[in-house]
């Protein structure tokens, strides 16, 4: 029902979110959620395409949930924008595409700009409802997993955008306790992040702050 309002909200902000800084012609990478693929950001990357950044999506099919896999070519297809444009990528990730993006950060600092997560879970599986709904023998392993890596913090900008209407992922698994990283609530549902015009103004103000 929440989600339902989103298209209507941006449309009676669309005067204030089309009026957010222009980009000058740095890469952004938006990696999508869970179980879905580059047209569910289609929205973002386009609003951000027309404020001057220069946008590409994942380009990898489906978020089939495995991160392990999916980190390395995230970071092959980063890697290659950062060659091609010589400058930092900044990424913008909705959901478990967060969890991947902080580790593309983590693994590759010297070729990201920025990070910017919405809905994103931070300790892994345990906190989203399409975990809870089913058993998972992994779950345990995969949260140690993350938390281990804690140990390397990120070293790039990040930005952590929640809601505590999320409905599918725990707004306290958002909220990242690290003091590099910016916290900030909205009152989108989780499938309205991508469409919500507090995200787009905010993902777009943060892109045209400078990070040095």
């Amino acid at each position: 029902v929440r989600m339902a309002r989103e298209p209507l909200r941006l449309l009676w902000n669309l005067r204030s979110v089309a009026e957010q800084p222009r980009g000058d012609g740095r890469a952004v990478f938006v990696v999508p959620g869970f179980g879905t693929n580059d047209a569910s950001t289609f929205v973002l990357r386009t609003y951000l395409g027309r404020l001057g950044h220069d946008v590409t999506g994942w380009g990898l099919g489906i978020n089939n949930g495995q991160v392990e896999t999916q980190l390395e070519q995230t970071i092959d297809n980063v890697r290659e924008r950062f060659d091609h444009t010589g400058r930092r990528v900044s990424l913008v990730a909705w959901s478990l595409g967060g969890v991947i993006a902080r580790e593309v950060a983590r693994d590759a600092p010297e070729i990201v700009e920025r990070v910017i997560t919405f809905g994103t879970p931070l300790y892994g599986p345990r906190h989203t409802a399409s975990s809870m709904a089913r058993a998972s023998e992994r779950r345990d392993e995969i949260e140690a997993q993350i938390i281990e890596r804690f140990d390397r913090p990120i070293t790039r900008p990040v930005t952590s955008i929640y809601t505590r209407r999320d409905g599918v992922v725990t707004w306290e698994a958002c909220v990242d306790p690290d003091t590099n990283t910016v916290n900030v609530e909205v009152g989108s549902s989780h499938f309205g992040l991508g469409l919500d015009p507090d995200v787009l103004r905010l993902v777009a103000s943060t892109l045209a702050t400078p990070t040095d």
